[in-house]
């Protein structure tokens, strides 16, 4: 790829704003859409243009990112009439990075060939920080050609960077994350919630078992959020509901019993019943305490 290029970045929330800033800080030209656009406001400001639809966005550049919520909204974003897919300029490279569904990415991909567009699903992990400090892991499906495109933008949003294979692979290995994620998240919670019960200090006992094999990144960045009542969303409950959701579904699909995977949706949809679905994901500490 160029050195600068022009670069349509739809999403421009709690990671996207960060991730779409390193791009910008890299000497690229930014296009932005978000459905708020107080949220992209920043990057305005520091010389991005914005428009007033992803489709308009997508028009204006050579490679096409997005960032968004919930597959409902990719969906609509790629394949809608006005849509990427169909405003995007010819051998433009379309990446989307939101934790989504990988039948939908595998569509996306068709969708594009069929117009000679390349696309890549390429979800990422590593939450606000890791977006912030350009160190995500981005975990990539789609063709070689289209990765080797793409590596040099990864390599300015984070640094575990792997194609795992065709169309929808980086999705299936998100989902393999979010598996782990969501029941380790139910781990450490009920840790320290044990912990609590029996009348020690929580932090306390964070410190003696948070660096043993006990210790997670997780137990490491978000125990210490929730134990100081720090409940503020670097990846939101709705979201990690949303995630798992696809994954039950895919492994359904896969035939496959996820248990475990099963509980933590529980438990989580708990979470987001008391009204806790914009919090972080450490809200499921507050459920515990709660209880």
């Amino acid at each position: 790829m160029s050195a600068s290029l022009s670069i349509a970045f739809i999403g421009t929330g709690v990671m996207g704003r960060s991730m779409a800033g390193h791009l910008q800080k890299a000497g690229h030209t930014l296009h932005v859409y978000n459905r708020t656009r107080e949220k992209a406001q920043a990057l305005v400001e520091a010389g991005a243009t914005w428009h007033e639809s992803a489709g308009a966005a997508a028009a204006q550049a050579d490679v096409v990112i997005s960032m968004l919520g919930f597959p409902i909204d990719v969906e609509t974003s790629y394949l809608g009439s006005g849509g990427i897919v169909e405003r995007a300029k010819p051998g433009a490279l379309l990446i989307d990075m939101t934790t989504s569904s990988p039948v939908l990415a595998g569509k996306i991909a068709a969708a594009a060939a069929a117009r000679g567009l390349a696309a890549l699903d390429a979800p990422v992990s590593g939450g606000d920080l890791g977006a912030k400090e350009a160190r995500l892991v981005i975990m990539v499906g789609g063709d070689e050609a289209a990765f080797a495109r793409a590596k040099p933008l990864f390599e300015l949003m984070g640094k575990n960077i792997a194609r795992h294979g065709g169309p929808g692979a980086g999705q299936y290995c998100k989902m393999a994350n979010q598996i782990a994620v969501a029941v380790g998240m139910v781990a450490w919670v009920e840790a320290l919630a044990y912990a609590k019960k029996a009348g020690l200090d929580p932090a306390a006992v964070h410190a003696s078992i948070s660096g043993g094999a006990a210790g997670s990144w997780a137990m490491t960045n978000l125990a210490p959020r929730a134990l100081g009542d720090n409940f503020a969303p670097g990846f939101y409950v709705k979201h990690i509901i949303k995630d798992m959701k696809i994954a039950l579904d895919s492994a359904a699909e896969l035939k496959l019993d996820l248990p475990g995977l099963a509980n933590a949706k529980s438990l989580y949809e708990k979470v987001a019943a008391r009204g806790w679905e914009d919090c972080g994901t450490q809200a499921l500490y507050r459920l515990y305490a709660a209880l």
